[in-house]
């Protein structure tokens, strides 16, 4: 029977709530603010008393209706009668009401000052900073370890990583590299028409793609495509203790798992990034045909005459570095991760901040030293 609440008045001043039906939570229970309305509709009720004779089957949800239902009359000053309950209710409210509330078990919002929060971030970042200095020399060791041949990594999961770092990646490095050779050559023909200088679409895209924006974009994408799947990889690991199981066994994580990745990913950059020059150019030159007027051979001949094998040298060696920085940020992340589901999200979530933000540091500081060296 679906649980009913109906109230009778005996007297003037007492109020009598009659409650039947079974009242338990998988059915419709009754909201304790009708109890509310009715006692504040009637001032002149100083009493109230239960009738269960109707009552069936009940459950916390008839325990909670009736701790809701004392509160209300107690700022009142409204006496509760509670023989008109079963025993077994009565001895479950007499214990709920004997134990008081503990001092401290409700939670506030904690208030940090200015200075607190500025002191707590500086701690989380310095502690940071010594977490990836410390992961930067494990992986420098594992890879001189590597270089000696004392490396204990399988060489087909190598092989695989290379494959899911490079031949996958060609339909997504191809979308973007042609699409921002479009954008840097739609927005340099505009201006460039202005003064009859066309032609010179050719060397902004050649110089532009080559030298910085398909090293960038190559490594952006791997950010979100790689380093993501890195850190999520090692993360579900950590969480499925793996890694504790590789270090009961003697195997070092960082030679089996971290490194790689970071070969794979090294290897595999430059060219992404040669392959995202090709397309941006490719890109550049179909703005320039279709827009501008020129032909396949002007187009050729100014890119080549512009674009200098110091050009090349330079996007190469900055896609290789921005591998290491993907593999090392992705990896570790995800060795860092905590022991549950949501962790694996975080960590994911800030492989590709740190990514992102070290590719950006890391070319600025490229860009600095090829200015220095006139290169």
């Amino acid at each position: 029977m679906e649980p009913e609440l109906n109230f009778h008045r005996p007297d003037d001043k007492t109020l009598q709530v009659c409650l039947a039906g079974d009242w338990m939570l998988g059915n419709d229970i009754p909201s304790a603010a009708r109890f509310s309305e009715k006692i504040g509709a009637a001032s002149s009720v100083e009493r109230v008393s239960f009738y269960t004779g109707d009552l069936g089957g009940w459950d916390t949800g008839l325990l909670t209706f009736l701790v809701r239902t004392i509160k209300e009359c107690s700022p009142a000053g409204i006496a509760v009668d509670k023989t008109g309950l079963p025993p077994g209710v009565q001895r479950l409210l007499s214990l709920a009401s004997a134990v008081p509330v503990a001092k401290g078990a409700k939670k506030e919002p904690a208030r940090f000052s200015i200075l607190e929060r500025v002191g707590e971030w500086a701690e989380s970042f310095w502690r940071g900073l010594l977490e990836m200095t410390a992961f930067t020399g494990e992986a420098t060791v594992a890879f001189t370890r590597l270089i000696t041949g004392r490396a204990r990594f399988r060489r087909r999961d190598l092989l695989l990583t290379m494959q899911q770092c490079g031949a996958q990646a060609l339909p997504i490095v191809s979308l973007i590299s042609v699409l921002v050779g479009l954008i840097l050559a739609f927005i340099g023909a505009i201006q460039l028409k202005l003064f009859g200088a066309q032609i010179y679409v050719a060397s902004l895209v050649g110089i532009g793609m080559v030298r910085a924006l398909a090293a960038i974009m190559t490594g952006v994408i791997m950010s979100g495509r790689t380093g993501a799947s890195f850190a999520a990889q090692l993360g579900t690991m950590q969480v499925n203790e793996e890694i504790d199981a590789l270090k009961t066994l003697g195997i070092p994580p960082m030679e089996f798992l971290v490194l790689p990745r970071m070969i794979a990913l090294f290897l595999m950059m430059p060219l992404l990034s040669l392959y995202a020059d090709l397309m941006g150019i490719l890109g550049g030159f179909a703005i320039g045909v279709s827009m501008l007027g020129l032909n396949f051979t002007e187009y050729y001949n100014k890119t080549k005459e512009s674009v200098r094998l110091d050009d090349f040298w330079i996007g190469l060696f900055s896609a290789a570095a921005f591998g290491v920085l993907v593999a090392l940020a992705g990896c570790m992340r995800g060795m860092q991760c905590g022991r549950s589901a949501s962790a694996v999200g975080e960590a994911a979530t800030s492989a590709v901040v740190t990514s992102i933000v070290s590719i950006v540091v890391a070319m600025a500081v490229i860009t600095v030293i090829c200015h220095v060296l006139n290169i």
